[in-house]
């Protein structure tokens, strides 16, 4: 696996700007739409789990688990583009990822943030 397998982010071109901050330079904020999520939960089938035990007892990275997560949160974010565009926004500010584990089964991604309507100044 390449390093492209473990990136993540936003694609050039996009239709909503995703940043982690509270504003962008160069622009304003003009209407605040409110709190905007993508949310997915994920298994692992058993293969992969039991490999993924047998390298944990020996150490080093899981790689099979990293590119699922990379997976996870990159449809995670598409979710949240997805909600934000459908309520009219361009941008989602303070985006943040929430990770935790779904009762034994998956894990769960959520993406969230504030969708606004930015323009530049």
């Amino acid at each position: 696996m390449g390093i492209e397998d473990y990136g993540g982010g936003q694609k050039a071109q996009a239709d909503v700007l995703v940043v982690t901050t509270n504003d962008v330079p160069g622009h304003q904020v003009t209407q605040v739409i409110g709190e905007v999520f993508g949310l997915t939960v994920r298994s692992r089938h058993l293969g992969s789990q039991i490999g993924a035990g047998l390298k944990s007892m020996i150490g080093g990275e899981l790689k099979g688990l990293t590119k699922t997560l990379v997976e996870t949160r990159n449809q995670a974010m598409e979710r949240l583009v997805e909600q934000a565009k459908a309520r009219g926004a361009n941008a989602v500010l303070m985006m943040r990822f929430d990770v935790t584990e779904a009762a034994d089964v998956g894990t769960e991604v959520c993406a969230y943030g504030t969708a606004a309507v930015i323009s530049k100044l």
